[in-house]
């Protein structure tokens, strides 16, 4: 996975994740009712005893007849994403560690563990609740930022939005390298590089590439960071230094419209070994926060507007919000105005280039 970031609720939970990761031989988020392929643990001893599958589970069968159960095998994620199989036990570990019972138990130690609560608020989350509550955008963000801050505990509510132009600005200068090393500078001896790039942040794509094409594929996608773990790396590190704190001292969350980036939050590129503490340590889904809504009877439409937490959040001048635009989250126009300006373009006179 290197640095490539690219995530429970009614039913089994598997409908609300992405269809990459629902495919036949890649159903990451299997029921605990299904059976893993590594489903007992073995302890290793020179034997020559059978295993046995019965109705009641698995049984050991020694050379003198004797049978013995095997008891189920503790399983964490990080098990299961290193597994080239399924990744199973995945779905009631998220459900533990990535879910809004998790972030209220956490809220609730809030004052003991002396934390400080930071919400990242994506920008297609927040127009999911402006689209429920029929409200504009910009209402709909301070009356977010009011809610998150009262009945959420939030300490400060960032925007992705910034941490997007941050990734968008940074794949812009991977693509010109890759682009030079290829054509530019391909006589040049170890400057090799790998056209065409893909650059995603849907943490599905990446799993279902890994699973499926390995090595053909992966030296394809963009190295950088998604939003959501460059505004986690911007949290743990320079926000935190900023208020002189360690990153464990902050409870970061990402409020993200897809269940798959809880996945993305869990991968181990973005846990910090010294601090033990991920960059994000929680991702809750448009529709948990609605259901938190709900379930606290918060009228959401007479919450008052609260003023932006500026330091993460693109305001113009008349405080108004605003981010790169574009279907792809602003991918495919940012590479062409980059292509186009430091490209082929490079070193005319033109003003209007």
């Amino acid at each position: 996975y290197q640095r490539r970031v690219r995530g429970i609720s009614s039913g089994n939970g598997m409908d609300k994740f992405s269809g990459g990761l629902r495919l036949t031989g890649l159903d990451d988020f299997i029921t605990p009712g299904q059976a893993c392929i590594k489903p007992v643990s073995i302890p290793k001893k020179n034997t020559l005893a059978k295993i046995q599958l019965e109705d009641d589970g698995y049984f050991e069968i020694t050379a003198d007849h004797k049978k013995e159960r095997l008891e189920p095998a503790k399983i964490n994620l990080n098990d299961c994403l290193a597994c080239s199989g399924c990744i199973t036990s995945a779905e009631s570990v998220l459900i533990t560690a990535q879910s809004k019972e998790e972030y209220f138990t956490r809220l609730a130690n809030k004052t003991t563990e002396n934390k400080i609560f930071v919400i990242s608020l994506s920008p297609q989350s927040r127009a999911s609740v402006a689209a429920h509550f029929n409200l504009n955008i910009y209402s709909a963000h301070r009356k977010l930022i009011t809610f998150f801050k009262k009945h959420l505990g939030a300490d400060y509510v960032f925007d992705t939005t910034f941490s997007r132009d941050l990734s968008l600005l940074e794949i812009r200068e991977e693509f010109v390298s890759r682009y030079r090393k290829t054509y530019i500078e391909q006589e040049v001896a170890g400057t090799e590089s790998h056209l065409p790039m893909l650059a995603s942040a849907c943490p599905g794509w990446i799993c279902y590439a890994e699973k499926t094409h390995g090595e053909f594929v992966l030296p394809y996608i963009s190295t950088t960071r998604s939003p959501q773990q460059v505004m986690g790396s911007l949290v743990k590190v320079y926000f935190a230094n900023k208020l002189n704190k360690k990153a464990n001292e902050i409870y970061h969350t990402a409020v993200m419209p897809c269940y798959d980036k809880k996945l993305e939050a869990s991968r181990e590129d973005f846990y910090q070994e010294i601090f033990e503490t991920r960059d994000v340590d929680c991702v809750l889904a448009s529709n948990e926060i609605l259901d938190v809504i709900q379930e606290l009877k918060v009228d959401f439409v007479s919450l008052e507007e609260s003023p932006l937490d500026t330091l993460f959040t693109n305001v113009d001048a008349s405080g108004q919000l605003f981010g790169s635009v574009g279907g792809s989250g602003g991918y495919f126009g940012g590479h062409f105005q980059i292509r186009s300006k430091r490209i082929i373009w490079e070193g005319s006179d033109d003003p209007g280039i």
